[in-house]
């Protein structure tokens, strides 16, 4: 059965021996993010981390590193392998169109499944038992400074709900928020972005059809009014503590058109219950912890950051649109679900791991030759794609590369390299030991230019600069080599078997 909410979810945590609930006081400034590092950088991976005594919050509570391990990751999409949600996407992929009645009459029981995917509205549910529209703080939940640097608080593990202006669908998204003050915080959604585009789209129809309008318009640090930017309200709404599918749904690359809130129904196969907002048009999962509701104003931007971000760096300072609350809702005692990112690995990367094995059929779909991606967690996801091909024709490797960087978030990738199918992308050994002996520098490397992560710190220009594609396949006669390609070093079947049949006694022998 699906988790209903956070508390479902925080049980089975607990009772699967993945949770430790600490009674010492902990300050929410920088004390619980390091206690929480240490946790998460153990090996194996540590547990999952229920804070029970936060200084200056009598009551409150704080999860944390609940997605932060291999095991922890499968509990919370309910299997025992990533690989079965691949596999479910990928038996839906492969539907066919039916032929005739018969073919019909077979697909309604897949039809039929479909339909537990969308979401259902009810009309009330406990993220409103308790209702705060006049007199309310942000102060009151303990989130945290996570390191010292850091602009301030910040809530990093929101689910930040928008509406597309053009098609009224939803899109839900993991934008970190800035406590700027009591009822005030700092949008950070990066160019690229759906809640930015969103944004963008209301800024066009405010300067008028085709205009050409950049998120964020430079001008000096602090709160400003940008003069280059229309007036208007753009709603947003922000869940916190939700399920566990639905939180993961919020990081995952979705193409535009298809809404989180399905996505989650898809991995919980239970649609997602929501509730309307309360000040604004906008529904909101009924059993989350905490909502915020409110909007930001198109004309105001205001410097967020700097913050210390999952590249290991602080990501510098910035201006972003400014979130106006309107109204707070949350559940009797709310638990505050948060997480800490830096230097791998940490919780985020556990994450990013399950939507590189669950995606990768998807990814076929574009790049049909692709046989496995490895994106290590030194990569921090947008450095380093590590892929290997059936290759079939010259110059395969290259085109492979140019599909990476046309596909939604990767885009971003700084560096990618293709090996061929028989090498292992999980053993990173064994990908050094290839790409080094296989290339040749000058012929096998090449450049581009294009959009780049905004967390990129080396780029020329904030948001642009260079990636580089790696060819590390073997190099055929058709691609201009002529030399022969030596064969690697393999020993024959019959001596591997011969030893086999002793090993057992030579282990013992060798005390190994």
């Amino acid at each position: 059965m699906p988790y209903n909410d956070l508390r479902d979810w925080i049980a089975s945590l607990d009772r699967a021996g993945e949770l430790k609930k600490i009674q010492t006081e902990v300050d929410p400034i920088l004390e619980i993010a390091e206690i929480t590092d240490r946790v998460s950088k153990k090996k194996p991976a540590g547990p999952a981390l229920l804070f029970q005594n936060v200084k200056g919050h009598l009551g409150a509570q704080v999860l944390i590193n609940q997605f932060g391990s291999p095991r922890r990751m499968n509990m919370a999409l309910e299997v025992n392998s990533l690989d079965e949600v691949a596999n479910r996407i990928r038996a839906f992929m492969d539907v066919k169109s039916p032929q005739g009645f018969l073919d019909k009459m077979k697909m309604l029981p897949q039809l039929a499944e479909m339909g537990k995917f969308f979401p259902k509205e009810v009309s009330a549910g406990p993220c409103k038992e308790v209702i705060h529209k006049d007199k309310f703080s942000l102060n009151q939940f303990p989130i945290l400074q996570c390191w010292p640097r850091d602009a301030g608080r910040f809530i990093t593990l929101p689910c930040v709900i928008t509406r597309d202006p053009k098609t009224g669908k939803r899109n839900v998204g993991t934008y970190r928020l800035q406590v700027h003050d009591d009822k005030t915080l700092g949008a950070h959604w990066q160019r690229q972005k759906v809640a930015a585009e969103h944004y963008r789209e209301l800024l066009r129809r405010g300067a008028g059809k085709g205009a050409a309008v950049d998120i964020m318009a430079r001008t000096s640090g602090g709160s400003v009014l940008a003069e280059n930017l229309p007036s208007g309200k753009m709603e947003v709404a922000v869940a916190i503590g939700t399920d566990p599918a639905l939180t993961f749904s919020s990081i995952v690359p979705a193409p535009p058109d298809v809404e989180e809130y399905i996505i989650a129904g898809f991995l919980r196969q239970k649609p997602v219950e929501l509730v309307k907002c309360e000040t604004v048009d906008l529904e909101v999962p009924a059993n989350a912890e905490i909502i915020l509701e409110g909007y930001v104003n198109l004309d105001e931007l205001r410097t967020e950051g700097p913050f210390g971000d999952h590249t290991g760096f602080y990501s510098l300072e910035d201006l972003y649109p400014v979130l106006h609350l309107s109204c707070i809702t949350h559940r009797k005692d709310p638990i505050y679900s948060t997480t800490i990112v830096g230097k791998p690995p940490m919780e985020d990367a556990y994450m990013g791991k399950a939507v590189e094995r669950i995606f990768l059929p998807l990814m076929k779909l574009t790049i049909p030759e692709l046989v496995d991606v490895n994106l290590p967690f030194e990569g921090v996801f947008h450095n380093l794609m590590l892929i290997s091909i059936r290759k079939s024709y010259p110059g395969q490797a290259r085109k492979v590369m140019n599909a990476v960087w046309s596909l939604g978030q990767a885009m971003f990738t700084k560096c990618v390299i293709v090996v061929d199918e028989d090498v292992n992308v999980h053993d990173i050994g064994e990908v050094t030991l290839k790409v080094l002996n296989n290339i040749d520098p000058e012929r096998d490397i090449q450049f581009t230019l294009g959009p780049v992560d905004s967390l990129d710190h080396a780029s020329r220009l904030p948001n642009y600069g260079s990636k580089m594609g790696i060819d590390a396949t073997r190099k055929w006669p058709s691609e201009g080599f002529t030399r022969p390609w030596p064969d690697e070093i393999l020993m024959d079947e019959k001596t591997k078997t011969l030893v086999d049949g002793k090993w057992k006694e030579l282990s013992k022998e060798l005390g190994i």
